[in-house]
């Protein structure tokens, strides 16, 4: 058995969180996963930022109809979501069958993993149209207010993506003070390969993952502590950026910042959204130039698809704005009471 590292000696640090709060493989998906508590987060801290805005701001919404609107919103998201993935990153999910895990059809597999930001926007938008319809709301304050929510969802959402350990960055140097290693990169012909050809850190993982019936992942073995699984992880696994925090403080903090800034008081409805769309819009554009494209699918002129999507997402929002800023409409929304906005005028 070969001695455990220092972590002195892995120069980047080795990813070793474990993506489960409470792991019960008896249960379908295993337990509960910090991604599904990310989604839950979002939505709450969705619903509260929304709440505040019925309570402390101009808006026609009834404050007793905020989970109703968060829940029509929440279906579009997950269902746009993971049809957005499927179409924009990998179609075989729509034709993939497995009789012997749940749920079966691939494109229901939420607990493997798969979700697309840019389809779980239109989906979110398609949400609130039909509650705007239901409930006689202007729609385009109706997007509003959910573009206010939107980024906490996305900031909780990201740092999710970090504990999974998926949507690693690009190659960065060891030396880098952020690097990260991540081991769900790792392939089992990989490190087969590597132990046929006479790595013993390599032969040690291989025969540890299939020692019993029940074989770990390389990643599973990291985070149990394994010292083969981590001497292979650190001589085998490039350092990278953690795109993933990058892309929580970008299309999460700094959007919601923003967001908080321009609705703090009432604005034409439609404005917040075309804002959020084009905040977003060059966060994700900046964030993917340190993110590993998906696999399987090219740069096109040096840029990624996520960029692409995201420069059709800048377009219509633009297009929004000016619109929003020819209507003559009255403002509404904004999260600061009147009597807050009375008493900073005061005070300036």
């Amino acid at each position: 058995m070969l001695p455990p590292m220092s972590p002195s000696l892995l120069a980047a640090w080795l990813h070793d969180l474990d993506p489960f709060l409470i792991e019960l493989p008896g249960l379908p998906g295993g337990g509960v996963r910090w991604y599904g508590l990310a989604y839950i987060a979002g939505f709450v801290a969705g619903w509260l930022l929304i709440r505040r805005v019925t309570t402390r701001g101009r808006t026609p919404l009834p404050t007793d109809r905020v989970t109703d609107l968060v829940t029509a919103v929440a279906i579009g998201l997950i269902v746009g979501g993971r049809l957005g993935y499927c179409l924009f990153y990998e179609p075989s999910l729509l034709i993939t069958w497995d009789a012997e895990a749940f749920p079966w059809w691939g494109a229901l597999a939420l607990n493997r993993g798969g979700m697309a930001s840019h389809g779980g926007m239109i989906g979110a938008v398609l949400g609130v149209a039909w509650f705007a319809w239901r409930r006689r709301l202007p729609l385009l304050h109706a997007v509003d207010l959910i573009a206010f929510a939107a980024p906490a969802g996305l900031l909780f959402g990201r740092l999710a993506n970090f504990i999974n350990g998926e949507l690693w960055g690009r190659v960065a140097s060891a030396s880098f003070p952020l690097a990260v290693r991540f081991p769900q990169e790792l392939r089992v012909a990989g490190i087969a390969r590597d132990a046929a050809n006479g790595d013993a850190a390599a032969a040690e993982l291989y025969a540890l993952m299939f020692e019993d019936p029940a074989a770990r992942s390389p990643a599973a073995l990291v985070q149990d502590g394994a010292p083969a699984a981590i001497a292979y992880a650190a001589q085998a696994l490039p350092a990278r950026h953690p795109s993933q925090l990058y892309a929580a403080l970008l299309e999460g903090a700094l959007v919601l910042t923003v967001g908080l800034w321009v609705y703090r008081r009432p604005v034409k409805p439609g404005t917040l959204a075309a804002v959020f769309g084009l905040t977003y819009a060059a966060a994700r554009i900046a964030g993917e130039f340190f993110r590993e494209p998906d696999e399987g699918i090219d740069l096109v002129l040096g840029l990624s698809r996520g960029q692409y999507l995201s420069l059709a997402l800048a377009a219509a929002a633009l297009t929004l704005l000016v619109i929003t800023r020819r209507r003559n409409s009255i403002p509404l929304g904004g999260w600061i009471s009147s009597d807050d906005r009375d008493q900073a005028a005061a005070a300036r």
